[in-house]
């Protein structure tokens, strides 16, 4: 579903949600107490300024005693397949962020992957699967990029694991391409980019990934991903406790230019590699 048709959709969703919840004779704030979201949420779902996640879907429909319609519409809309559907609400959100936030411990950020080191993760995660599936989801990706080379582009701040710059996917070529491009935006100043070294140790969040993302009028949000699975986190005290653990991911991690350096000759030594091979 193109971009434009997907807005439209949602659109209708927050103009039916506030249809009903007005026959209903409901205020936003007393539908979001019944939801256990605040009024201010409910507003936005109307406004389609934001999506829900799906159990407030279900309970919007226990409330309304809708018979499952705002589920049924959700499941249809949310069901993007350039993006696997436990990450497909993280995504939309990305574009609306004013501020992202992002630590990896293993691999590139979606955000700042090459189309050569997408497509050989892809292939790793889908050995079997057909060209033009691998094609989309490397296209997708790329898509998502574009927000970091707009003019209105999010604050975007990435802390990556040393092990990120290890992991040789895709080869030493790819590898090295991938890191000149990481420290090529961060020259340019198009993000701020550190990396926590293997010997800082023991960290928060250890072996797992997380993104933050600010927005002008909404509250903050954090998604964690796991194996075949996301949890996209907006209550105010979950988002709290990540956020500080992100915190001390950040203060462990070399400076901006330490950690510059660092990208900078392990992108090297992959460009050795390579030409010696």
């Amino acid at each position: 579903m193109a971009n434009a048709s997907r807005q439209a959709a949602w659109e209708f969703w927050g103009t039916e949600l506030k249809r009903r919840r007005e026959d209903a004779g409901l205020t936003q704030e007393a539908l979001g107490r019944a939801a256990f979201v605040s009024g201010g949420y409910i507003g936005q779902f109307e406004q389609a300024i934001r999506k829900p996640q799906l159990d407030v879907a279900v309970r919007i429909d226990e409330v309304l005693q809708t018979d499952g319609f705002f589920e049924r519409t959700w499941r249809k809309l949310i069901d993007d397949k350039r993006y696997a559907d436990y990450f497909a609400a993280a995504a939309d959100l990305e574009p609306l962020a004013t501020k992202i936030c992002e630590f990896e411990s293993m691999i590139v950020p979606g955000l700042l992957q090459t189309a050569a080191y997408a497509r050989a993760l892809t292939l790793a995660n889908n050995p079997f699967a057909a060209d033009k599936y691998i094609e989309d989801t490397v296209h997708a990706r790329l898509d998502r990029a574009v927000i970091l080379k707009e003019a209105t582009r999010p604050l975007y701040w990435a802390v990556l694991h040393e092990a990120v710059l290890r992991v040789p996917v895709g080869g030493p070529v790819v590898m090295g391409e991938q890191l000149e491009c990481i420290a090529q935006l961060a020259r340019e100043r198009k993000m701020l980019v550190q990396v926590l070294p293997f010997a800082a140790g023991a960290c928060p969040l250890m072996g797992r990934m997380l993104t933050l993302m600010e927005f002008e009028d909404s509250p903050p949000t954090a998604y964690t991903e796991g194996v075949y699975s996301g949890n996209l986190l907006d209550d105010p005290a979950s988002v709290k406790r990540v956020r500080e653990s992100y915190d001390q991911i950040r203060a462990a991690a070399l400076s901006p230019e330490a950690s510059l350096t660092l990208i900078g000759s392990a992108a090297e030594d992959y460009k050795r590699c390579a030409s010696s091979t």
